[in-house]
């Protein structure tokens, strides 16, 4: 017998197979507040892009943390779709390695699936500049969660 119930998207997020629903799940969040962009998103790979301009620092240099940020939403875009619809997933670890400053302009982030597993996900995070330069280097470890 299918069970035909709708999940709880508080415990299990949005659907994961539509980008739409993926980017109005983000209205009121942080993601919002720093104008990260949804692109692309499957369990494999997630891409998104943030201006620099509102993210940064008091120097006038993007924020570490908003790369931080950044970073961790494609990652757990990717867990989420990985974990499918009535699971959720939730970040475990982010380990964040910045290369260079910017001022201005925008940066994409681009999450690559390391390790897709039963209850573990682990995605490679490279944050690029408009000139395809690295921005920063980020590892996102996510766990897989079955609905309550």
């Amino acid at each position: 017998m299918t069970d035909t119930t709708a999940p709880d998207r508080a415990t299990t997020g949005p659907d994961p197979d539509d980008l739409d629903v993926l980017r109005a799940s983000t209205r009121g969040t942080l993601i919002e507040r720093l104008g990260i962009e949804l692109v692309e998103a499957s369990a494999q790979r997630c891409v998104a892009t943030m201006p620099v301009s509102g993210n940064t620092q008091p120097a006038g240099l993007l924020h570490g943390g908003a790369s931080a940020a950044l970073a961790e939403t494609v990652g757990s875009v990717a867990a989420q779709v990985h974990a499918g619809p009535g699971r959720a997933s939730v970040g475990t670890e982010l380990n964040v390695t910045h290369h260079r400053g910017l001022r201005e302009g925008t940066v994409t982030a681009v999450a690559t699936a390391l390790h897709r597993g039963r209850t573990t996900a682990s995605y490679e995070i490279v944050v690029t500049d408009e000139a395809g330069r690295r921005v920063c280097t980020a590892r996102l470890s996510c766990l897989v969660l079955e609905a309550r």
